[in-house]
């Protein structure tokens, strides 16, 4: 039995890693509709969606706010979580958030998390965001919404925000408000969700179960800092980030190919977000992500590549490089290469447990599975899930009551 309690989350980017055929391309909305009928039927504790824009073939989720909308009326339990709404304002106006996520909270008779992140890369250059205020405004946007859904008329004057006195409709069914989360990656980042009271999302990759501990530590300092919450309901949850593909049998989680589509997302993310793929990089090697703000901005092709090693000592980084250069990966050595890795849950059910136990052994409450990435196969996606479904999530649920 695991010794502690962890919810199951399905995390979806809306990927599908080949392009060229529009039909192809179109099927992921219904494939994700499948995807997250099933996973309400099993017990699955959150869908959290994503926004990005000009994401090409690494996500499709450029209305996510849409999807959830059609995700409320396709499923009856399962919570609907926006994990990470683009916050600087030349994006998403705060009153334009607190009006679509109130409406998805109303359709979906409040099942609505919300959660906020800064961005960065080219989405920063599509909407002209500047990276020296991304943070502020991202402080700000938690701050105001909340007030927005609580106070009949609202009114906010700031340096960065001057909004003239107003009702903000409609209004959430969730009393006092909806869990307010953030997207986090950097130590600074996780301590500010601390302050303000928010719910952390980490979307950490690969990343040393150790790095994650530290960052833990990190929103604990903050929550402890005495600083004021942001909303009337404060939300101290630690939800991470993971690749999950589980299969019956290690042969069979070879055969899926979910290792090399792991890596595939790796290798894809600094490319389409043209940010130095050196952040990534230094991750796996435990190196904590920089608080700069700076350091997310994008950056020319040669820079985002950045240095390639094809004898690099860490064999992740090594196969990762390999990939990048356009070598074949045999299956059977990408799966043995992550199969150490105790952030990547890729295996048989015995080898997953064992993973998602060192998980809730950080102090995670919520695992935010990334099960459709890459090049896997819908059949082994739902496969997936159902395995899932009926062995992990029925026991990491009895640990809680036990």
């Amino acid at each position: 039995m695991p010794a502690n309690p962890i919810a199951f989350d399905v995390f979806s980017e809306l990927q599908r890693a080949d392009r060229g055929d529009p039909i192809r391309e179109r099927q992921v909305y219904f494939d994700a509709i499948e995807q997250a009928v099933l996973a309400d039927s099993l017990g699955y504790g959150c869908w959290w969606t994503v926004e990005h824009h000009g994401a090409t073939e690494f996500s499709y989720s450029s209305v996510p706010e849409l999807m959830l909308v059609v995700l409320a009326r396709a499923t009856q339990r399962i919570r609907l979580g926006h994990s990470g709404v683009l916050a600087p304002f030349s994006i998403n106006h705060p009153i334009r958030v607190a009006e679509r996520a109130a409406f998805t909270d109303v359709v979906s008779e409040g099942r609505l998390d919300l959660g906020l992140a800064r961005s960065g890369g080219t989405e920063w250059d599509a909407f002209g965001v500047d990276p020296d205020r991304s943070r502020a405004e991202l402080r700000e946007a938690l701050t105001v919404i909340p007030k927005m859904w609580t106070e009949d008329r609202f009114r906010w004057k700031s340096d960065l925000l001057a909004i003239p006195e107003r009702s903000v409709l409609p209004k959430p069914v969730q009393t006092p408000h909806p869990p307010l989360w953030q997207t986090c990656t950097s130590p600074e980042s996780f301590r500010m969700a601390g302050e303000l009271g928010v719910g952390v999302l980490a979307t950490t990759l690969f990343t040393p179960l150790e790095s994650l501990r530290a960052l833990f530590a990190e929103y604990a300092a903050g929550r402890a800092s005495g600083a004021a919450p942001v909303g009337a309901a404060v939300n101290e949850q630690r939800a991470v980030f993971t690749f999950l593909h589980c299969a019956e049998t290690r042969d069979q989680a070879i055969a899926s190919r979910a290792a090399e589509s792991a890596l595939w997302f790796l290798n894809a993310a600094p490319r389409v977000f043209q940010v130095p793929r050196s952040l990534w990089i230094d991750a796996i090697r435990g190196d904590l992500q920089s608080n700069d703000p700076r350091a997310s901005r994008s950056v020319d092709a040669e820079t985002v590549t950045g240095e390639i090693d094809l004898d690099d000592p860490v064999p992740v980084i090594r196969l990762l490089n390999r990939q990048l250069v356009g070598e074949t990966i045999d299956p059977v050595e990408a799966f043995e290469v992550l199969e150490p890795v105790e952030s990547v849950v890729i295996g048989d059910v015995d080898a997953c447990r064992e993973k998602v136990a060192g998980y809730a052994a950080t102090g995670v409450d919520r695992l935010m599975c990334l099960m459709s990435f890459g090049h896997l196969a819908q059949e082994d996606v739902l496969s997936s899930l159902r395995i899932v479904g009926e062995t992990l999530i029925p026991e990491f649920r009895e640990a809680e009551v036990a």
